[in-house]
Parts: structure tokens; sequence; C-alpha cells
């Protein structure tokens, strides 16, 4: 079993590390650019997490798994026509992120920072949102194709590549051609761009174990075989970063030095996301095919090892964050007030990751399984906790912006605890009355 998941997870694993590795760069260019371009940045990373997690993990996952559960029934003709039906989605859900942001963005920095800082990073918003996120959709649908039929390799290779790139080249836009944080969109936009057309020439050429039909009629069971799995799934990544938005708008109360600090704490706690990603990827597809054929009790299997594999991994991070977290916070900012809040939000908040990684890696298999009843009740658990027992503490307990941190953390932890049980036989079995793929 762990072979099996170790053997699609190794393409995901390397993705995933190249993809924490960029994002750690973004984060240090960021904090390079100044406190101003930092709090900025801050302000605009639940969006740009949102776009990441919506067009990659969830929406993603939702093909990923139609397409999974297709093969699993032994219906290649489905999985040509869903094709379509992917690329419809992720067009028009990438006009939704690249417009509204675009317009709505500068003003959020004005409101949450100041006028001067808005003006000062006007444009980061048009090259992050709107000339990206098309792009980042594109090539994130086109690697959940590839995925749902088991090209983890090819998947992993090109986005591997991409990552890297991309490393390079947002050092080179923000500081050496001096656009400061808008270079870090651009360089997203570009690499997104030739990303997107190398995955589909693998597509086209049927190198997913398929060729795709474009010349299909649009039909909308096609569409929800998508978007049964992906409207929840991106309703929970909504739910996550809005999350961090509204903390985030607490936290702007005592002042610009925490709002920067605690982007550098969700910078660290979304990071989780990627790696479980790099074992939740497998799970979809191999979760998804045990579902299609029926096997409910091998799928639960797939889905627990995954998790214990992902906790072995990040409870020693969690941990050395929790314990050490000052070390951490100097790698990341010179500031030495945001340092100072920096240290504490991680202080909290490393407590709580290794239970949220596993929460995340069986929320990529309830994807595969088609259950996505747990994680949804664990999203809004996560909300309520985090944004309701935040004001508590800091306000009746008096712990001030260290009560939200301690919120937050009890919030990601109760989130992997409730999708945790949610996996069982109660949950993960067939419904009378469905078709295996339904």
């Amino acid at each position: 079993m762990i072979a099996r998941i170790l053997a699609l997870a190794a393409p995901s694993a390397a993705v995933s590390a190249a993809q924490v590795f960029t994002q750690f760069v973004e984060t240090l260019l960021a904090a390079r650019l100044g406190t101003d371009a930092l709090t900025a940045w801050s302000i605009a990373l639940p969006f740009s997490l949102l776009l990441q997690q919506t067009s990659a993990g969830a929406m993603g996952g939702g093909v990923s798994s139609a397409i999974a559960r297709a093969l699993g029934a032994g219906d290649s003709l489905e999985a040509s026509a869903l094709v379509k039906h992917a690329l419809c989605i992720a067009l028009i859900a990438g006009l939704l992120f690249a417009i509204p942001l675009s317009l709505l963005l500068p003003w959020l920095v004005a409101r949450l920072a100041s006028e001067e800082i808005a003006e000062l990073h006007r444009f980061y918003p048009l090259a992050a949102f709107g000339l990206a996120a098309v792009p980042a959709w594109l090539v994130n649908t086109c690697a959940a194709i590839l995925r749902g039929g088991g090209q983890h390799r090819i998947v992993g290779r090109l986005m591997v590549a991409a990552w890297l790139v991309l490393c390079l080249l947002m050092p080179l836009f923000s500081l050496v051609l001096d656009f400061g944080l808008a270079g870090l969109g651009l360089a997203q936009a570009l690499v997104f761009s030739v990303a997107a057309w190398l995955m589909w020439q693998k597509l086209r050429t049927g190198q997913a174990g398929f060729f795709p039909d474009l010349t299909i009629r649009v039909q909308l069971v096609l569409f929800k075989k998508i978007l049964a799995v992906g409207l929840i799934a991106c309703g929970l990544a909504l739910i996550a970063n809005f999350t961090t938005f509204l903390v985030n708008a607490r936290l702007a109360s005592f002042g610009t030095a925490h709002v920067a600090a605690y982007g550098i704490a969700a910078r660290i706690e979304f990071l989780m996301v990627p790696v479980s990603f790099a074992v939740g990827a497998a799970l979809t597809a191999l979760v998804g095919h045990a579902v299609g054929s029926g096997n409910w009790q091998e799928a639960r299997r797939i889905a627990w090892s995954g998790a214990f594999m992902v906790l072995c991994v990040t409870l020693p991070f969690g941990l050395w964050v929790a314990i050490w977290p000052e070390a951490l916070a100097a790698l990341l900012t010179t500031d030495l007030a945001v340092r100072e809040q920096a240290t504490r939000a991680l202080s909290f908040l490393g407590w709580g990751l290794a239970p949220f990684s596993v929460g995340m890696t069986l929320y990529f298999a309830a994807q595969g399984a088609n259950r996505m009843q747990g994680p949804l009740f664990a999203g809004l658990c996560r909300i309520m906790i985090a944004v309701l027992l935040g004001s508590w503490f800091a306000g009746p307990l008096a712990l001030g912006a260290s009560g939200y941190y301690l919120a937050v953390a009890c919030s990601i932890a109760a989130y992997g605890l409730v999708v945790a049980l949610s996996v069982r036989p109660g949950v993960w079995a067939q419904r009378q009355g469905k078709t295996l793929n339904a």
C-alpha cells in the first residue's frame, strides 16, 4: 500500500517541494522590499492562496477525481469528454479572479493599510491576478487531468521546472529590473502561461491515457461530475482564506506590524497545503479508482496510509516551529517589531501544523471518494473557532493579538480532527441507488 502511494506521490512530492521553496522565496522577497511591501503582500496573500488552492487542489481535485472515477469504471470516452468541460470551468474561474481582484485589491489595501501603501503597490494586483489568474487556472487544470489519468510523472517534471524557473524570475523582475511587488506577479504570469501550453501539448497527444474530445457537445451531467467535488472544495478554500482575511482585518487595529507578521505565519500555515498535496494528489487518483471499482475498504485504507505518511513528515517541522519560532521569524524579516509578533504567532501556530496537514491529506482523499461533507463541516468549524474564539481571547480574556494567534492554532487543529473523524466506514461507503462512479 505504502509503495503504491509512494510511486504516485514521489512526482507530486517533488512538485510540492519546489512550490514550498518558491513560496518561501516569495515571502523573503516581499520582506526584502520593505515593511510597506510586506503589508500589501500580506493583505493580498489570502487571495493569492485562494487562486492556487481553488485551481490546483480544489477544482483540480474535482477534475482529477471525476476522470479517475471514469477510468476506474472503464469509461475512457467519458474521461475524454470531461476535458472540454474542465477547460471551460478553468477559463470562467480564471476570469472571475482576474477582473474583480485587479480592480478591488488596491481599494482593500488602502482600507486595511493606507492610501500611500496602496498607491505605491497599485500594479501588483494587476500583475498577480489580472495577468496570472487565467494561466494559473489553465496549467493546474491540465495538470489535474493528467493526474486523473495516473500520469503524475509528466506533471511532476513540468511543474518542478515551472516552480524553479519562477523562483529565478521573481527576484529578477522584482529586484534587478526594479518592478517591486508587481515583478512577482509578472513572473508568475509568464511562467504559468508557458507551463499551461506545454501541459496541453502532453494532453492533446494522448499522454493522459486517452485523447481529449473537444468536439463533444457540452453536457450538464459532465459538469456535475466535476463540480460535485470541485465546488465544495472551492468553498472550503474560500472559507480557509476568508478566515485568514478576517483575522488580518481584526489584527489591523493593532498596527501594520501585526498584519505583516501574521502574513508570515499564514504563509507557514498554508505551506502545509502543498506538503499535504504531495501525497494527497496520489490519494485522489488512487481513492477515485478504488471507489470507481466499488472497493470502499481499499479506499479507506489508502486514505489512512497516506495520512500517516504526511504526519511523519510534518510533526517534526511543527514541533520545531512551536519550540524555536524566533529562528524562523528572524530568517523571514529584519523588522524588529514584525519579528517579535511573528515569533509569537509561530509559537502558537506550530502546535497545529501536524494535525492540520493530516486533515488536508484526508481532504484530498475525500475528493477521490466524493465524500466532502466531513471536510465541509471541518471548514466551518475552522472559521468559527479562528474568528469567534479569537475575539473572545483577544477581548474578554485580554490576550490581545496573541488571542487571535492562539485561536488560529486551535482552528487548524480542530479542522484536522473533524476531517479525520469523517473518514470511517459509515460515511465512506456505497450509497444506495448510486452508480459506482456517481
